[in-house]
């Protein structure tokens, strides 16, 4: 679709369907590990459990924040296949060590956030094989394929470790991370054009290309950029902190088996596919770009003020219901950040979107998991399939605090997403469209 030939390594031509399997196999294979990594977790830290989790995470999400837009930068100039095959390698390379050696397994989680980016090379991938017009649905796809890879891979990994243990569940997941090293290294083409790589990895390269900070001045002129990593901040923060405690809550405040919690992570995942599949499309259609985005962060406040106020089990499934809905701000802020930016700084803005969220996923458990400890919420025993947590019954108007808190900080985002001008400029017609196939046509993969 874009002008130009790749490089054909890998089967095929370079496809979405490359980038799905890709972030498919990479999440699956920490989800199976989900379970474990809260037992290896307390374990180790046997006092505050999630403020350790939170200051592991921060410094994760630290040089996530550092690194992305530096990397995404970089895949502009000598291709996405290499760094993707980095960002894989070195996200999955601590899975291992979670039953070798537990603390050079948090230390290696820590470190591994300067190269944990795989999404901003993945959506600057998509970005290389599809249309302007495609680009939402191609994100949309994507993002339901993460949230796919999490519907059964956490239940998975807690049957499979009641019954066997841990340690074969970190043997699965170090063989698919494994797996999906190698379907980089064999099968993904590269996707970026020749004529668009100014460098090849035999030519020298200026600091000025590869500073990172250099590209962040220039796109951070473009006052349309910044605005969407303010509203991505301050949306994703809630949901980061969310994501590291929500869990707990459900077994402490709302009483949740984890039988019912498994059930509800299947059914809010498949919710979160069809809403980012067959509803973003319908959604990108009728309403557009800006206001998809604007009716995700509606979905959003209204979910974390349902968390946050609701203390019954039907309140916390029909919130969950909303919170699928929400799913959709992500794909949608992708496609807009990438309207916004040249062919050329396409890894780079991505990157930039990746690294902020990399930000909040180290900020959100922390903050997450204060605020809960000012609530006196702590882990006390966690076995392979239940957990047993203790809670001071401190009586409260709000059952959940930190969910009303995001709530709040959602509300911001999206005053601040009303001023994100939507361009509305027809796509480009390629002259070269058989160099790459539609989005939605059957390839080779």
């Amino acid at each position: 679709m874009k002008d130009g030939a790749a490089v054909q390594q890998g089967v095929g031509r370079p496809s979405v369907y490359h980038a799905v399997v890709v972030i498919f196999l990479e999440f699956f294979a920490w989800g199976l590990l989900t379970t474990p990594m809260l037992t290896v977790l307390h374990e180790t830290f046997p006092q505050h459990t999630f403020l350790m989790n939170g200051l592991i995470q921060g410094v994760k999400g630290l040089l996530s924040f550092m690194s992305a837009p530096l990397i995404g930068a970089l895949s502009d100039v000598w291709g996405r296949r290499p760094f993707l095959l980095v960002t894989v390698f070195f996200t999955c390379a601590p899975i291992p060590l979670m039953r070798l050696s537990p603390w050079w397994y948090f230390a290696m989680i820590s470190m591994s956030g300067a190269f944990s980016v795989t999404f901003s090379v993945i959506f600057a991938y998509v970005a290389d094989v599809t249309e302007e017009r495609e680009r939402s649905t191609a994100y949309g796809l994507v993002s339901a394929t993460f949230a796919a890879s999490l519907v059964t891979s956490p239940a998975i990994g807690a049957y499979l470790s009641a019954w066997y243990g841990d340690s074969l569940v970190v043997l699965l997941a170090s063989l698919i991370a494994l797996a999906d090293i190698c379907f980089i290294l064999l099968a993904v083409p590269e996707s970026l054009p020749d004529k668009m790589r100014l460098n090849t990895w035999g030519a020298p390269i200026s600091w000025e290309q590869a500073d990172p900070f250099a590209s962040l001045r220039k796109v951070g002129q473009d006052s349309t950029v910044l605005l969407i990593c303010i509203t991505v901040f301050l949306s994703y923060l809630p949901e980061a902190g969310q994501y590291s405690s929500f869990f707990l809550y459900l077994r402490q405040v709302i009483n949740f088996s984890s039988t019912t919690i498994a059930v509800f992570i299947g059914v809010v995942g498949i919710l979160s596919i069809v809403a980012q599949t067959l509803l973003l499309t319908v959604l990108m259609r009728t309403l557009g770009n800006k206001n998809t985005v604007l009716l995700g962060l509606g979905f959003q406040i209204l979910q974390l003020a349902w968390y946050g106020f609701g203390s019954e089990p039907w309140m916390m499934w029909a919130a969950g219901a909303v919170a699928a809905m929400s799913s959709i701000t992500f794909p949608a802020v992708s496609a807009l950040v990438s309207r916004s930016a040249d062919p050329d700084k396409q890894g780079l803005v991505q990157g930039m979107i990746t690294g902020i969220r990399g930000l909040c996923n180290g900020l959100g458990p922390a903050l997450y998991g204060f605020i809960f400890f000012l609530f006196n919420v702590e882990l006390s025993t966690m076995d392979p399939i239940q957990g047993d947590y203790s809670i001071d019954p401190i009586p409260t108007l709000v059952p959940g605090p930190p969910f009303l808190l995001g709530a709040c900080t959602v509300v911001v985002a999206f005053l601040v997403a009303l001023f994100i001008p939507e361009k509305r400029s027809p796509p480009p017609v390629s002259d070269n469209d058989e160099d790459f196939e539609p989005l939605l046509q059957d390839s080779i993969v």
